[in-house]
């Protein structure tokens, strides 16, 4: 599967809850558009291939946007509990390394389905938690840091997600939303530049809008 499809594959199967959702009347259902970053550690490269100077990978802050579609399941004045789906994209993860074996940059696409609890629902200021799990998708880039092709290839992997946020109403039926979420996932194919390390955090912040309907 590629990126393309896998973007395809998100938007078909988010608009056919939406149509059928938008039928029930009596269902409570959102939409949120977030933009953010994501942040991942810097790992070290081991093997034949370590340089003695900078022998690490280090990730750039990936420009990052997601979108998610939501449906309420139980709601009391205490607490709501909805069934979420939050699809992140993170389209040009740059990544730099002493290492001339590192490709220059990779795609990350991660689409969790989730269980989130929202405490004081129906007040101005709503608190939340969510814990979820899905699949994660990794294109690499072509070319090589300094020069040559990449070896490397597309892969996928199981991904976790945990996150925190804080919804705020603003107008009608509209709020703003910030959050902080973790997608655990593999680790991108870096045949050339072996890390040792099978997953990884990938830490998105960002903030946005949520219209619910």
């Amino acid at each position: 599967m590629s990126a393309k499809q896998a973007v395809i594959a998100v938007l078909v199967v988010t608009m056919s809850i939406l149509g059928v959702s938008a039928s029930a009347q009596d269902e409570k259902n959102e939409v949120t558009g977030m933009i953010g970053r994501i942040f991942i550690s810097d790992q070290g490269i081991t093997g034949p291939n370590a340089p003695a100077f900078d022998p690490l990978v280090r990730s750039g802050n990936g420009l990052t946007f997601e979108v998610n579609y939501a449906r309420r399941l139980l709601s009391t004045p205490i607490f709501a509990v909805s069934g979420e789906v939050p699809a992140a994209f993170n389209l040009n993860e740059k990544l730099n390394s002493g290492a001339p074996v590192v490709p220059t940059s990779y795609k990350q696409i991660f689409v969790t389905p989730s269980v989130r609890l929202n405490l004081l629902p129906d007040t101005a200021v709503s608190p939340w938690v969510s814990l979820g799990g899905g699949f994660g998708f990794f294109t690499e880039s072509k070319n090589l840091l300094f020069s040559g092709t990449n070896p490397g290839g597309s892969s996928t992997s199981g991904v976790l997600q945990g996150g925190v946020g804080l919804d705020v109403k603003v107008w009608h039926r509209f709020s703003i939303r910030g959050e902080v979420r973790d997608f655990w996932s593999g680790t991108p194919d870096l045949p050339l530049a072996d890390t040792g390390k099978s997953r990884q955090h990938n830490y998105f912040v960002g903030g946005g809008v949520v219209w619910h309907f």
